[in-house]
């Protein structure tokens, strides 16, 4: 299986973004199992994973460390330099 995703070092941060469908990031528990899979992939060990969805008009919703979602919110998603990651 693959994901897009993204690493990020920003104000001295180091974060993972994971692009996910919209129900994973409007339930708690379903961002947890998400986050709990994705620490599977050994680029995203031991650093925060922010979940990102879009809406039907394409907008970006972030879930995770409030502090990260904040910058995250205040940027163009293309500013991100997204990459295919594999699962499993």
């Amino acid at each position: 299986m693959q994901i897009e995703g993204a690493i990020v070092t920003e104000q001295g941060i180091t974060f993972a973004i994971v692009i996910v469908k919209p129900h994973v990031t409007s339930s708690s528990s379903s961002a947890d199992e998400m986050r709990t899979s994705l620490k599977g992939i050994r680029d995203f060990q031991g650093i925060p994973i922010i979940l990102a969805s879009q809406d039907s008009f394409g907008r970006f919703e972030y879930q995770g460390r409030r502090d990260i979602v904040d910058f995250l919110a205040s940027i163009d998603p293309s500013r991100i330099p997204w990459m295919r990651y594999s699962v499993g």
